[in-house]
This record gives C-alpha cells, sequence and structure tokens, in this order.
C-alpha cells in the first residue's frame, strides 16, 4: 500500500511496527462479535449485519478508528446470537464431539492416536515436504495478491497486516484433530512420534516460510506477523515445560529464521498462562506478544521491561481483558485499565486492542468508554 497524507493512521500503525517514537498510540481492530453492537457502530440498521457483513464489519471498524487488522474475520460473529454460540454449530474433537473417526480409524485412546499419526500425518508430511519448493514464485504472488486485495478492501486509512494460512507455519500441537485427551497422553507416552511429527512440521514449515517472506520481500508487506497457537491454560503451558525444551523448541526455532534473516518481526498470541515460554520464545527470536490473560498470572508490566535478544523493547499488542473488565467492569474500570496498559507498556511498539474476541453480553456503556479511550490514545498519546 502507498501511504499518503489520507491515511496517517496506517501509517502510525507501520512507524510502530518498526517501533519509531510516535505522539499517538496506535489501535488494532476489535473483533466484536455481537451484532447490535457493530450495528450500533457502523451506524447501521437492526439486523443489517447479518445481511451485509463484511460491510458493516468494515464500517465498524472504521467508525472505531482501528489502525491496523491482521486477522480479517468479518463473518465470525454470524456464528454468535445474544448468548452466545448458536445451537446446532459443529461439534469437534475439543467441543464435545461423542466419536473421532479419522481414515477409518476410531480415536479413543492414546495408542490410537499414535497409530494413526504414524500411518497417516507423518507420512503426509514426508510427502509435504517432497512437494514444497521453497522459490514457488506463484505462491508467493498468491499471498501478496490477497494481502492487496484485502489493503484495497480496507482503504487507505487501515494497515493490512499479514496473518493466517501461508503465513503461520511452525510444529503445533495436534489437540484439534485427536481432542485433548488422547493427544496428551499419546505426547506423554509416545514422545518419539510427538517429536517426530514437530520435525517433519518444522521441515515442511522451513519450506513454507522461506515462500512468506519472498510475499514480504516483493509485495512490501508491513514486517510484522502475530502467530497463534494455544499451547496454555489458566495455570500454565499445557505439556512439562521441559520436554518443550527437548522436543519443541529446537524445532520452531529453526523454522521461524526464515522470517528472522528477512527482518520481519514475529509476535506471539497469548491465552492463557504462558509466563513460562516468554524467555524461550524471545530466545528463539520473537519480537513481543499480544493479548494477555492477566487474571491467569499473565505479568504484563514484566513482560513489557523484558527486551528481545538483540536487546531491542518488545512489540507489545496490549488488549484491555475481555474475561474480566469488558464483560464485568464498569466504564472506570475500562478507562484504567487503557492507562495501565499505557503506563506500563513500552515507549515504542505500542498498540492497543481487546485482549482477543468481544463476546456477547459486554454492556454498551463499557464498550463505549473503551472506544473513547481508544481515540484518546490515538490523538493525544501518552497525554
Amino acid at each position: 500500500m502507498t501511504l499518503n497524507a489520507a491515511s496517517e493512521s496506517a501509517q502510525l500503525a507501520l512507524d510502530t511496527i518498526h517501533r519509531k517514537p510516535t505522539e499517538s498510540i496506535p489501535h488494532k481492530g476489535l473483533n466484536i462479535m455481537e451484532h447490535a453492537c457493530l450495528e450500533r457502530f457502523a451506524g447501521a440498521g437492526e439486523g443489517e449485519y447479518a445481511r451485509a457483513p463484511e460491510r458493516v464489519y468494515l464500517a465498524c471498524q472504521r467508525a472505531i478508528g482501528a489502525c491496523a487488522i491482521d486477522q480479517f474475520i468479518p463473518k465470525n460473529p454470524l456464528q454468535m446470537g445474544e448468548r452466545g454460540y448458536k445451537a446446532g454449530v459443529e461439534r469437534k474433537a475439543t467441543t464435545g464431539l461423542d466419536r473421532i473417526e479419522l481414515d477409518g480409524m476410531t480415536i479413543d485412546s492414546p495408542e490410537a492416536v499414535a497409530e494413526h499419526m504414524e500411518k497417516h500425518v507423518l507420512p503426509a508430511l514426508e510427502a509435504g515436504i517432497a512437494a514444497c519448493d521453497p522459490e514457488d514464485s506463484e505462491a508467493a504472488n498468491a499471498l501478496v495478491a490477497a494481502e492487496r486485495e484485502t489493503q484495497e478492501l480496507f482503504g487507505p486509512g487501515i494497515l493490512k497486516i499479514p496473518y493466517g494460512r501461508g503465513y503461520n507455519n511452525f510444529p503445533a500441537f495436534r489437540y484439534g484433530k485427536y481432542g485433548y485427551v488422547n493427544y496428551f497422553m499419546a505426547y506423554a507416552l509416545f514422545p518419539e512420534v510427538m517429536e517426530k511429527d514437530f520435525r517433519l512440521q518444522a521441515d515442511l514449515a522451513v519450506k513454507k516460510n522461506s515462500i512468506a517472506v519472498r510475499a514480504y520481500c516483493e509485495g512490501d508487506l508491513p514486517p510484522l506477523l502475530r502467530l497463534d497457537h494455544d499451547m496454555a491454560d489458566s495455570r500454565s503451558t499445557l505439556v512439562d515445560i521441559k520436554s518443550l525444551d527437548r522436543i519443541w523448541f529446537p524445532h520452531f526455532a529453526r523454522c521461524i529464521q526464515p522470517y528472522l534473516d528477512a527482518g520481519v518481526r514475529l509476535i506471539w498470541h497469548c491465552d492463557g498462562n504462558l509466563m513460562g515460554m516468554v524467555p524461550r520464545l524471545l530466545e528463539a527470536g520473537l519480537s513481543g506478544f499480544q493479548g494477555f490473560q492477566y487474571e491467569d498470572g499473565m505479568d504484563y508490566e514484566k513482560i513489557c521491561r523484558m527486551k528481545t535478544r538483540g536487546g531491542e523493547s518488545l512489540i507489545i499488542q496490549g488488549g484491555v481483558s475481555v474475561t474480566r473488565t469488558l464483560p464485568h467492569g464498569t466504564p472506570a474500570d475500562v478507562k484504567r485499565e487503557l492507562a495501565w496498559l499505557v503506563e506500563k507498556g513500552p515507549r515504542t511498539g505500542l498498540f492497543l486492542s481487546a485482549s482477543s474476541s468481544v463476546a456477547p453480553g459486554v454492556p454498551w456503556e463499557n464498550l463505549k468508554a473503551f472506544v473513547e479511550g481508544l481515540a484518546y490514545y490515538r490523538t493525544h498519546g501518552r497525554g
């Protein structure tokens, strides 16, 4: 995107990515899930979001003054009613599916998980590695074209930051395929299978990330990428951190190297209590964090004082809590939390937003105070 005088907010976001000193503090788009609130911010009529979700969603982002969006999910709120997810949403392995069947196999034990991985998952990865060309110019061009198309849709006032498929390549847990119980029992019982899975995922990721880096360079894309994968609950990491040191972190570190070599700054989405992973992620080369569940033990102030392995301040996307402050607090609480995020955040590289998607049921007065606070820091900075 060619930035111009009509896109000061997008320029503010880009300057923040580059950790330039700025007078103002940018904020990212808000994924507001309650239709009535989306419509109210957008100035749309009742029921208009369901009829034209993309248009109303974007009108809402423009109305709240979003400076940047990475994860563009305008149709996600269609899954929501006034009280949360609508009845009839398809159940999956992690959301109450009664029986997990994969490739003719019933996944009802950790042994079944390991057997399925060895018969199907690992060979598929090996085939994918053999077929993937890290110099694939067509794949890189497709990534650039998709980013430019979305940027055109946004207009010059909102910066589109790459995200998701094509970029988010690194070894992942497979609980979404097998369910939590049997997958994590298999993780404990068959570490050699898990390590091979992470190794092969990383081998493929190195190639895919090389393609993505080509897209960043040739498309002159904003050099930031948020990596998303839930690896913790409210207590700590989903598996023993020492096991990650042995069989996950080495493969994670090597597969993100193409991004680091190209100067793309990587940040990690924080869901649950990830404090044990934070220093390890920084040592692997990450530049910052997004999200934060403070009530689960994420120490925002401590994290914001940390540095990258190169000694730079972090890029932080600080969010007002969507599980505590926005739904259960008061407008004064919302304002206090925003002020705290700003006061304790880094002097450069700070974005504001919500900690995650804003679920239905948040009082309008809280949302209004939130958006007003974002506008204040966008226009007045630290005051």
